[in-house]
């Protein structure tokens, strides 16, 4: 229930309903838009925000689902009840549109059984009765003209007709010729005179030719004559018209009789487009507004995240500028918000928006907040905004005000939303203020929800020392007099009626006199005011600086340990590498030992071919020494460590530069990387070894590149199944490789079908330890984490 009658117009709903309006293709779907009112059954509801979800998906993804177009065929078969009516080729031509617009939206959803399911319901159990269509196309061409060939008696009429006008052509033409040789004709050709093909004589010679006089110009010289051999050809025709049209009457009729039987199934098909119509247009206006499906609960209470005022949204879209979203919940607990700021600072846009926003809603509209926000349902929606004073009824502002309070008190519920813009003004604010606190004292006894607006500072004391009131205010930049637009829960805010006055040029003395005239205790409460906002402001922004600096130092300890891991596994993989090569070392050289000695022994130890076999022994030994040289640790060089000095870690071949030295602790700079070793666990090296070690050490700064830019979160949204199951493949394969232990997959919530999708396809991967949700506060089931064996 609504109150007072013009709520919806004070809150803008009017303006949704017209743009929802421009949206239907049809004037019954028109009639249903207008027809749209707040409703309070939680089913009822949700069936209606499903529908319209549904459609909108089915929109954004560009399905081929063809509307062209249909009309409002209840007259037509209004008419096709009577007996002895029948419809005409335009009539017949409208209804087999709509038709085809029936059939072709049931073949649709007919391919996609349980994707829609809340459409579906729309045409439960309605038959497709094609027979319809190909009653009406026996008679009716593709452009809704009657075929000549509909019955054998019309093809019969239509071929005499041919014949006939031939006929009268080929004789006319013969006459015209003829009078054209004898100079009797005017200047002009043959013309239509009363839908009778003519001769334009000369006067002096119309008794020459035997015929009949239609019609003569306004000189009177010439005459218009039919010749008489055509008359009687004409006449002819024209009687073969009239029964060329009492054949397409019986056709006609015929069709009409045969289609009669249906009509209560024509019926049908039309309170299905009617719906169908009004469905489409609500999910046209939820994609111009940008508007989600929140999540529906049956308390009355809301919880908005990113809300937008949909009609200033449009407008700020036009001028290139954007809304300042707004977030506020109201529950059992905070019932009623309390909001104050300085004028022009969006108070009230706040209010219009929370109330705007839940008459959309239980009206069946989606409405623009993220998908994780929660709205509930209201019994009654009170609003008191604007000025209501009445000349007729002798009502002043404060009047009218207090007429609707009384009501406000009188029938105030739990669930009832209510919403008063500027509480107490209209009056003397000495009395003013003290009605406004009793009002809500009384309003928040009765445990109703509520938004509103307010300067008086009573009401802010009252709402900070009240259980179930919660004050906010709207945020106000005071170093460059701007307001934010921004709601702020928990404190009141300013006016700044004496910053907005000295920014605005008022003279400085009359500030001052205005500051001794308000008295100190209000001046002092306005500074302290000021002064919190101004703490709370730098309060956060510093928290917020905090906040990042502490992610970024977790990001980069997460990926130092990645980096050590991934430098440890290399290592192991040279000693490996470097231990079977010695082994082969090893192997070759106890070959040619053993061969030299056999060699020696065999030549019975003469020395000269001993000395050339020892020869060649000592040059092979030297081959393998060379290769084994650039394996050595390298000399440490000479002197202190000092900041800016390049060093190398002495468990593993990493080298870095030396950013700072505190005591035993040295700051290293490895790549992208910070981080601290001992003193004891690096030596420093030469430049011509650092040169060296980059050269050795080219893959290894690669790979840590690689795993530097790698980001354990990917976003998946707005992808088609196929598409994202190809970046998973491709995502997951690198995260294995460099041993990550989670990532996080960002897939949305929608209808459930990609997330499905994705969870399935992870599950073939023996990597894939587990799989969970998100937490609900930071995107619930939109999110899944997937954990790495």
């Amino acid at each position: 229930m609504l109150y007072p009658d013009n709520c919806q117009e004070r809150l803008g709903f009017t303006e949704i309903r017209q743009l929802v309006s421009k949206n239907c293709l049809s004037p019954m779907g028109q009639e249903l838009v207008a027809k749209m009112q707040v409703m309070t059954r939680y089913d009822q509801i949700n069936k209606f925000l499903r529908q319209t979800h549904e459609f909108k998906s089915i929109l954004e993804n560009g399905e081929p689902l063809q509307i062209n177009a249909f009309f409002d065929i209840k007259a037509l078969i209004d008419k096709i009840k009577v007996e002895g009516t029948f419809l005409l080729e335009e009539e017949w031509f409208n209804l087999y549109i709509s038709l085809q617009t029936v059939f072709s939206v049931l073949r649709f959803f007919d391919d996609r059984k349980g994707v829609y399911p809340n459409l579906e319901a729309l045409f439960e159990h309605l038959p497709i009765e094609k027979n319809l269509l190909r009653e009406i196309e026996k008679v009716l061409d593709a452009k809704g003209r009657i075929k000549p060939n509909a019955s054998r008696e019309l093809q019969e009429i239509t071929a005499a007709i041919s014949k006939g006008e031939q006929d009268v052509r080929k004789r006319m033409d013969a006459i015209y010729r003829q009078a054209t040789a004898s100079n009797w004709v005017a200047d002009g050709s043959l013309t239509i005179r009363d839908g009778r093909m003519c001769i334009p004589l000369l006067a002096e010679h119309k008794r020459k030719l035997k015929g009949f006089i239609h019609d003569e110009s306004a000189s009177g010289q010439t005459v218009y004559m039919e010749p008489e051999e055509v008359f009687t050809l004409n006449n002819k025709l024209r009687d073969l018209e009239f029964d060329r049209r009492r054949e397409i009457i019986r056709i006609l009729i015929a069709l009409t009789n045969a289609v009669r039987p249906y009509s209560a199934l024509l019926l049908s098909y039309h309170g299905f487009l009617t719906k169908f119509d009004f469905v489409r247009a609500k999910s046209l206006f939820a994609m111009q507004i940008e508007a989600g499906m929140p999540v529906l609960v049956k308390e009355a209470r809301m919880r908005l995240v990113n809300a937008r005022h949909p009609l200033l949204f449009l407008s700020f879209r036009e001028e290139g500028k954007q809304v300042v979203p707004l977030n506020v919940h109201i529950d059992q607990h905070t019932r009623i918000v309390l909001v104050s700021g300085p004028n022009a600072g969006g108070k009230s846009v706040c209010m219009k928006t929370i109330g705007l926003l839940q008459m959309m809603l239980q009206s069946g509209l989606l409405i623009p907040v993220d998908e994780q926000s929660e709205v509930g349902i209201f019994d009654q929606i009170f609003a008191d905004i604007g000025d209501d004073q009445s000349i007729e009824s002798d009502l002043s502002t404060y009047s009218a005000h207090l007429t609707k309070m009384r009501y406000f008190v009188e029938h105030a519920t739990p669930k009832t939303l209510v919403m008063i813009d500027e509480f107490g003004t209209g009056t003397d604010p000495q009395f003013g203020g003290p009605m406004a606190e009793a009002v809500l004292q009384v309003i928040n006894n009765k445990k109703a929800r509520g938004v509103i607006t307010t300067h008086y500072s009573n009401l802010k004391l009252f709402a900070g020392n009240t259980e179930g009131l919660e004050n906010a205010s709207m945020l106000f930049d005071n170093r460059n007099m701007r307001p934010l637009y921004v709601l702020e829960m928990g404190k009141p805010g300013s006016s700044y009626a004496f910053e907005i006055a000295q920014n605005i040029g008022l003279p400085r003395e009359v500030i001052e006199l205005a500051r001794e005239k308000t008295g100190s205790n209000q001046n002092r409460l306005d500074s302290l005011l000021v002064d919190l906002e101004r703490e709370k402001k730098t309060i956060h922004e510093s928290r917020v600086a905090l906040a990042n600096q502490q992610n970024k130092a977790k990001n980069l300890v997460a990926e130092n340990e990645k980096l050590k891991l991934f430098l440890e596994e290399n290592r192991k993989v040279l000693l490996r590498e470097a231990k079977a090569e010695a082994q082969n070392i090893i192997r070759n050289a106890n070959k040619l030992v053993e061969n030299t000695i056999s060699e020696i022994r065999e030549k019975q130890a003469e020395k000269d071919v001993t000395r050339s076999l020892r020869q060649s022994l000592q040059q092979e030994l030297a081959k393998h020494q060379v290769a084994e040289e650039p394996v050595k640790q390298a000399e440490p060089a000479s002197g202190a460590i000092a900041v800016n000095d390049w060093v190398k870690l002495t468990d593993s071949d990493t080298t870095g530069q030396v950013l700072e030295i505190n005591r035993d602790n040295l700051v290293l700079a490895i790549g992208d990387l910070r981080s601290v070793v001992k003193r004891s666990r690096v030596q420093k090296i030469s430049h011509k070894q650092l040169k060296k070690e980059v050269r050795t050490g080219s893959f290894g700064a690669k790979m840590t590149e690689v795993v530097a830019s790698f980001s354990p979160e990917l976003d998946l949204r707005g992808m088609r199944g196929e598409e994202a199951l190809h970046e998973v493949e491709k995502y997951l394969d690198k995260a294995i490789m460099m041993g990550f232990p989670s990532i996080k997959l960002i897939h949305g919530r929608g209808d459930g079908i990609l997330r499905k999708l994705i969870r399935d396809y992870l599950k073939k991967y023996s990597q894939v330890s587990r799989m969970e949700d998100e937490h609900a506060d930071r995107g619930g089931d939109g999110i899944t984490y997937v954990y790495l064996a």
